[in-house]
């Protein structure tokens, strides 16, 4: 192989992997340095000219003239008498520059030389890739379903790159078939044999929010401002969305007319419903609006222990419920306050535990202040082992408590706690 064949073979790897030329220049000079300090254990005296885009490659050793006989190094030395045969006019001590041939560095060292380069052409296209994978971690891409397995899916995005959508982040309701275009979002990429190995998901929160901002011009412009997203998916998630515009609903900007803007969102979660609600930093209000559609009757936040005990009425347990907890779970995640759903008691008017002083000895009311119960009808909502376990009283304790408090409103009331 002489040095053109090389260039035209090289050619080869840059359309194929879409090398930029300065790469390509580095690449090969470094592969052929390589090989020549295999050969001569040194390369630092060869210049290596490369112009893939005319095709040349030039080798150029330089070596320096010493006395006839004493060459210690024939790599880096030359005979006098060799380099006058070059030109007559050298002297000791000057420097011969002579071209190299590729033939010349035998047959076995062009092999080497042709596997280097694949080698590298690989290395840097598998980086390459890495780096753009990586720069769009957190970000929707679309892909095509390529090959489906029990456990994954293989998708194939623009730039034909392999990518994998375990079963763990598929939607429940997800079905492909191969050839159909998905959206995903990414969500790492890691090395696998060598190769970069990217993660995608459709079940990740970030995928929701990312899906509002193709969706939703306001939030793409930062108009609207996502705050967080809490969800089941496949099911049904809560969204809360907050303007620093006070001419915009960031509610209804999201969800749009009759909800135009919101049903693509649902159509590519699967149906997954989603509640759309404003961002407050006023945490009753911001849990009320969380729990809807449940009207809330009452609720007593411990800002300290990040927990609310919320009172409602029995009509509306099962709506702050929701079907299989899904809207007290989405809540509590939307908030990061822990929620307690009491029944609501019905009578109108709670009374201070501090009333009961004459009744109820000081420390036992402490007790109770401690773990945020400040009222009859706070105690009155919980079991008598949960009363015990949260205040480490004496059972014998809480149920005179009870009885003094269940004295006052002169019935026996029934508590739920979910």
């Amino acid at each position: 192989m002489d040095n053109e064949a090389l260039i035209d073979s090289f050619s080869d790897f840059k359309y194929e992997k879409n090398i930029d030329r300065v790469s390509l220049m580095a690449i090969l000079e470094e592969s052929i340095r390589c090989v020549l300090k295999k050969k001569y254990d040194s390369s630092k005296n060869y210049d290596i000219i490369v112009n893939p885009d005319q095709g040349d490659l030039e080798i150029w050793r330089n070596r320096i003239v010493v006395k006839n006989g004493t060459v210690k190094d024939p790599n880096k030395e030359i005979e006098l008498s060799t380099a006058r045969k070059i030109e007559m006019d050298f002297e000791i001590g000057e420097e011969v520059t002579e071209k190299v041939e590729l033939k010349s560095i035998g047959r076995r060292a062009i092999l080497s030389l042709r596997q280097n380069l694949l080698s590298k052409v690989n290395e840097y296209d598998n980086t390459n890739t890495y780096k753009k994978i990586k720069n769009k971690i957190g970000e929707i891409i679309n892909v095509e379903v390529y090959h489906i397995l029990p456990k994954q899916i293989i998708m194939k995005d623009d730039e034909q790159n392999e990518m994998v959508l375990p079963k763990q982040e598929q939607i429940p309701n997800d079905f492909f078939r191969k050839g159909d275009p998905v959206k995903v979002l990414v969500k790492k990429v890691d090395w696998k044999d060598s190769k970069p190995f990217a993660v995608l998901t459709r079940k990740d929160e970030a995928f929701l929010e990312e899906l509002f901002k193709l969706e939703i011009p306001e939030v793409s412009e930062g108009l609207i401002t996502v705050k967080k997203v809490a969800r089941i998916p496949g099911e049904k998630a809560k969204v809360s969305v907050e303007s620093y515009d006070d001419r915009i609903d960031p509610v209804g900007a999201c969800v749009g007319m009759k909800g135009s803007r919101i049903h693509p969102i649902v159509r590519e979660l699967k149906n997954e419903n989603i509640d759309v609600i404003n961002y407050t930093t006023n945490i009753q209000l911001y849990i009320t609006r969380a729990l809807s559609p449940a009207k809330i009757s009452m609720m007593e936040v411990n800002e300290e222990q990040q927990y609310v005990n919320v009172y409602v009425k029995l009509e509306e347990i099962s709506k702050a419920i929701g079907r299989g907890g899904q809207n007290i779970r989405l809540a509590s995640q939307l908030t990061g306050y822990k929620i307690h759903i009491f029944r609501d008691f019905p009578y109108e008017d709670d009374v201070e535990l501090t009333e009961f002083s004459d009744e109820i000895e000081p420390k036992v009311i402490e007790k109770f202040h401690q773990v945020g119960l400040n009222t009859a009808k706070s105690i009155l909502n919980y079991r008598n082992n949960d009363l015990s376990k949260r205040t480490n009283l004496e059972e014998k304790i809480i149920k005179k408590v009870i009885f003094i408090l269940k004295k006052e409103f002169e019935e026996e009331l029934n508590n739920i706690n979910t």
